[in-house]
């Protein structure tokens, strides 16, 4: 949608499909030419000096900058309303990249129950005992939660909202008034809903993390995660954390990335329609005993949701109305339209059981506070016609 107050300005869907009109000045080719080299040569020694000092901004090393990542990071920065963004060889990357760049020895670290298995263990592992950092893991993620938890130490609250777990949200705005007066940065991963559904940095997010691989890529055939955030932080995560810890995406992968944003808004309105009618329709069934989805008034946050986001994308969780094992193996096993894997965002529909993997990722400790039981079914709905998606489900529910 364009700004009615200034018309000038494009949409985001104009600038997302045609931002490519000088991105190959040389040939004018309709897609963006793959720079397949790993280094850059110059004419001169000043030249070659003069890269030296601007290695951030100056194709110069693959490791640094790359001209075709360079314009998909371009791309998600203007989607995105940020100054700055820089793209990782995975989510992971970009999560590590973001925490680190804000953290020293003995730090602390304000988080939720909940948010990405491999961020909760990098939080609640990785950084104690490489690092230093202690992390306090808050239950709901009420403001009054936060404000308790607060230290002379605590340097970055990390937030996902909704969460990975449990599409728990927080309220970004709410967080960022507590801590104004205060040298903390907030980080949060808008991964679920895309800037296209929630504007963290302009609710008072200071970083915004992405697993790149997702809604935002869609096609389910590369890894990638993109930080954004103004351009002095991110010109020191550029400086540090990007460059000397080395997880930088790859010129065919940033290619296959532009690709997926090109079509973006388009296969989210897509995801999000089909999302909330297979959605409604488990919430009704008898053997489905809880949906838990933001797009639905049922959800304990649907207010907050209203307020802080535009819409809602397709990923959501059923609890079966069974803890019986084999019951719930029969459901998850009788499913022909969903793909069992553990990704999302991708054209595909796809179901997990979060049990699977959050009993071998976390400490016991972690895993009990995650509250994960058998009968959780994480769904993502597809691009595929939601009836045949029902009818899927409906003969599955059956089995159960």
């Amino acid at each position: 949608m364009s700004d009615d107050k200034n018309p000038n300005l494009l949409s985001i869907e104009t600038e997302l499909a045609r931002q490519l009109h000088d991105a190959d000045p040389l040939f004018g080719s309709a897609a963006p030419p793959i720079y397949q080299t790993s280094t850059h040569t110059f004419p001169t020694w000043d030249s070659l000096s003069d890269a030296f000092d601007d290695r951030a901004n100056t194709p110069f090393y693959g490791r640094q900058l790359n001209p075709t990542v360079k314009l998909t990071e371009e791309a998600i920065a203007k989607m995105s309303g940020a100054e700055k963004a820089r793209l990782f060889g995975s989510g992971m990357g970009a999560v590590s990249a973001a925490l680190l760049t804000c953290l020293k020895h003995g730090d602390h670290v304000i988080t939720v129950d909940g948010v990405y298995g491999p961020a909760t263990k990098f939080m609640g592992v990785w950084l104690p005992e490489k690092l230093g950092v202690t992390t306090t893991f808050l239950k709901m993620g009420r403001v009054e939660e936060f404000a308790a938890a607060l230290t002379d130490r605590t340097s970055v609250i990390y937030l996902e909202t909704p969460t990975s777990s449990h599409l728990n949200l927080q309220d970004i705005s709410a967080i960022a008034d507590l801590v104004a007066d205060r040298d903390i940065k907030i980080i949060v991963d808008n991964s679920w809903a895309t800037p296209l559904r929630q504007r963290t940095l302009d609710l008072g997010a200071h970083l915004e993390v992405h697993s790149a691989s997702k809604y935002m890529a869609g096609h389910s055939d590369l890894i990638a995660g993109v930080v954004l955030g103004d351009a002095e932080i991110m010109a020191r995560l550029s400086g540090t954390e990007s460059e000397l810890l080395g997880s930088r995406l790859s010129p065919l992968e940033a290619w296959l990335l532009l690709r997926g944003l090109r079509t973006l808004p388009l296969r989210l309105d897509a995801h999000e329609r089909n999302g909330l009618k297979v959605a409604q329709w488990l919430e009704a069934h008898p053997k489905v005993a809880r949906v838990r989805f933001p797009g639905l008034e049922s959800h304990p946050q649907y207010e907050l949701a209203k307020r802080q986001m535009s819409g809602v994308s397709s990923l959501f969780y059923i609890t079966l109305a069974s803890n019986d094992l084999e019951a719930v193996k029969r459901f998850f096993d009788s499913l022909t339209l969903f793909g069992r894997g553990v990704s999302w965002g991708g054209h595909e529909s796809l179901i997990f059981a979060p049990a699977i993997s959050a009993i071998r990722e976390q400490t016991p400790e972690r895993f009990e506070a995650m509250g994960v039981a058998i009968s959780d079914m994480r769904l993502a709905i597809g691009l595929e016609d939601p009836d045949d998606l029902i009818r899927d489900l409906d003969n599955a529910l059956a089995a159960l």
